[in-house]
């Protein structure tokens, strides 16, 4: 059973920092891709930035987030700097596997950025 355990949100002000972690366990198969979404309170979940073959970042968040991985650790980073009100939702991490057809979710994080 896949399990993904995230960490790192908080409440912090404008122009702060957090770093976000997700780790991923009980696959037989190996990660494909890692990523974040975000779910701000009343809209859908959006796409944050993924990381894979290649790697991807919203437009909204690009030059102020940066995503990362420790294959070792199947493990997927988030480092939001410059943090604003509006990067204000619940941080869900996602995983594919090769040879998996099925997609993976954690559980959120809350990211709160306000004064």
């Amino acid at each position: 059973q896949v399990q993904l355990v995230e960490s790192g949100g908080g409440l912090v002000q404008p122009g702060g920092s957090l770093r976000l972690s997700c780790a991923a366990s009980g696959s037989i198969f190996s990660i494909y891709a890692m990523g974040w979404y975000r779910q701000a309170s009343g809209k859908e979940r959006r796409y944050v930035a993924s990381i894979g073959d290649t790697t991807g970042y919203a437009n909204s968040v690009k030059g102020r987030f940066t995503i990362s991985r420790d294959n070792a650790k199947n493990t997927v980073y988030l480092q939001m700097n410059s943090l604003a009100p509006e990067d204000t939702a619940v941080y869900y991490c996602n995983v594919r596997y090769y040879n998996d057809r099925n997609e993976y979710w954690g559980q959120g994080t809350q990211v709160t950025v306000s004064s």
